[in-house]
């Protein structure tokens, strides 16, 4: 049976999700069947380049109108939520941009929506990476040990995103939610998605003449008591690592994704092996396309076999729930218990 996939937005990564689904369309028998946005010119462009019929100005008439499988939730994030829920309500399977929602109350609520029949897969794209998912087989197979602490980072260098982005009533929150939450996700992953025990901060605007963040220092200490530290930012003049670059310290060895590698310590001898994964130390560009592939597969897969998606809704309210946390932190100057 054909699945009908929709989009909400017709921005950058719509574009490339609209590209995902359509690699696919012929191996997984997909149709891009309806687009939705509130600028005409925007939603004829992206119609006339991906072959879509059905266009709608309101999601409203486009779910009235039936016939859609799948949502494609990539519109800017106080749209999340409403888009979101209204799909599920009408049995409609979706997968919506990071971040899920604006706070951890909307991300909750999508959460509860998402128990029936309906799946919800937030995209965060780097569980799909192969470099990260090397370095997460390396975790357990226990090459580094017992993971005592990691660094990571979700940073732009030198650029920073304009338009709603930058606007707290549209976007939420800024750096944090925009590149902070890749770190998190990725790291999360690797860390075989621990919960958040408590989580503190250091967020501020020194950048641009905007109301959300653009640089900013989180710990989130895990329940499994192994420390995390993140760094989020736009505009910064250095990173130490490219989006979702994570390291790893274990009390035998260490590994890290971007560049992917590491080292084990043999414990009788204690002599340091190394690791080497085979891929180049850089890559170009660093988010390909065949990353969001590799997404979509998972979500049309659980779609087909009645499978809970991972990244699901639960991994979503989690991220969300510490973005909340490390803001309340940077407020309050003070650790966050979760």
């Amino acid at each position: 049976m054909t699945l009908k996939v929709a989009f909400a937005g017709t921005g950058y990564i719509a574009k490339i999700h609209a590209q995902a689904v359509q690699a696919l369309a012929s191996s997984h028998q997909l149709k891009l069947e309806a687009v939705v946005n509130h600028s005409i010119d925007s939603m004829a462009a992206f119609a006339h380049k991906f072959n879509i019929q059905r266009q709608y100005t309101d999601m409203s008439q486009m779910l009235a109108d039936g016939d859609i499988d799948a949502l494609i939730v990539s519109t800017p994030n106080y749209l999340h939520f409403a888009q979101t829920i209204s799909a599920l309500e009408q049995g409609i399977h979706v997968m919506v941009e990071k971040p899920m929602a604006m706070n951890a109350e909307e991300a909750q609520h999508m959460h509860a929506a998402a128990r029936g029949s309906a799946k919800l897969m937030v995209a965060h794209c780097w569980r799909f990476d192969p470099e990260v998912r090397w370095l997460k087989a390396q975790v357990d197979a226990k090459k580094f040990g017992q993971i005592v602490r990691t660094k990571g980072y979700g940073v732009h260098v030198n650029w920073g995103p304009s338009g709603w982005f930058t606007v707290k009533q549209y976007a939420g929150g800024g750096a944090l939610a925009d590149m902070g939450i890749h770190a998190i996700d990725t790291v999360r992953f690797l860390l075989g998605d621990p919960q958040p025990a408590r989580v503190w901060a250091q967020i501020s605007t020194r950048y641009g003449n905007y109301d959300v963040d653009d640089t900013g220092i989180i710990l989130i200490e895990w329940d499994n008591g192994v420390l995390s530290y993140i760094e989020s930012g736009w505009w910064q003049p250095h990173a130490d690592g490219p989006e979702a670059s994570t390291h790893l310290y274990g009390t035998r060895g260490y590994g890290s994704v971007f560049p992917t590698g590491g080292q084990s310590i043999e414990p009788l001898t204690q002599t340091v092996m190394p690791l080497s994964s085979g891929f180049p130390p850089t890559r170009d560009p660093h988010c390909p396309q065949s990353l969001y592939n590799a997404q979509m597969q998972h979500f049309i897969e659980c779609i087909r076999e009645d499978r809970t998606p991972s990244p699901g809704s639960a991994e979503g309210l989690v991220n969300m729930q510490i973005v909340d946390a490390a803001y309340r932190s940077s407020q309050e100057r003070a650790w966050v218990t979760l």
